[in-house]
């Protein structure tokens, strides 16, 4: 099971488990967040796509650490002018664990499965 996240202006794809790297999310470390706009939803096979988002899905983490990318160098010049700006930036990060992919299927599952078992003790009891 995956899904298809947006954050930080960016789309993401996530599974149960995964170490995601997401620009940096004003959230303290080991707090749980979660991701409500869901772009797409694959369960089996079973591939729910939103308009614009999936309702009733939502992804849950957990925030590992906070931390600043590699450094880029941006360097700009002016050809003939003798002008030139050298500038470094470090983006800064926040890595989450994908520890959940909640969808409500998986509670229908359930309630069917407990009525399932219900209906066959009830069919137990008039055969007995």
């Amino acid at each position: 099971m995956y899904a298809v996240i947006e954050s930080c202006g960016k789309q993401y794809k996530v599974a149960e488990g995964d170490v995601v790297f997401f620009e940096k999310l004003d959230v303290e470390e080991g707090k749980k967040v979660a991701f409500d706009k869901v772009v797409l939803v694959s369960d089996d096979g079973k591939v729910q796509v939103g308009n614009p988002y999936v309702k009733g899905v939502k992804v849950e983490g957990k925030v590992v650490a906070h931390g600043k990318g590699k450094k880029i160098i941006v360097f700009k010049m002016k050809a003939k002018k003798n002008e030139r700006t050298k500038q470094g930036h470090r983006q800064p990060y926040t890595k989450v664990e994908i520890t959940a992919i909640k969808t409500p299927a998986k509670k229908t599952e359930k309630v069917e499965k407990a009525e399932k078992t219900e209906k066959t003790e009830k069919a137990e009891k008039v055969e007995a």
